[in-house]
């Protein structure tokens, strides 16, 4: 695989991720999506930075779920969530 391969890939997963986000807020489940996004937009971060950390908090749920073989984690995800700017390990 290419470097340019490698960050085609990784454009189109934080794209991806940024969208799936962007589909919780539109849904408005998990309410934790639009708190979160409440809660940074008033400390002074941007639309775009937030999206991205919500972005790498579910990929981080998302890779728990898959390395431990196990159903996605709501509630987990939504303290993830909740816990931003500080991001998961």
């Amino acid at each position: 695989m290419t470097d340019a391969t490698s960050d085609d890939d990784e454009t189109f997963a934080e794209e991806t991720l940024i969208q799936a986000i962007e589909n919780q807020l539109g849904t408005g489940e998990p309410a934790a999506t639009q708190a979160t996004l409440n809660k940074l937009t008033l400390v002074g971060y941007e639309r775009d930075e937030i999206l991205k950390l919500m972005a790498l908090t579910l990929a981080y749920e998302i890779r728990q779920m898959l390395e431990e073989d196990r159903a996605f984690d709501t509630e987990g995800y939504e303290a993830l969530l909740r816990n931003l700017p500080d991001l998961p390990e």
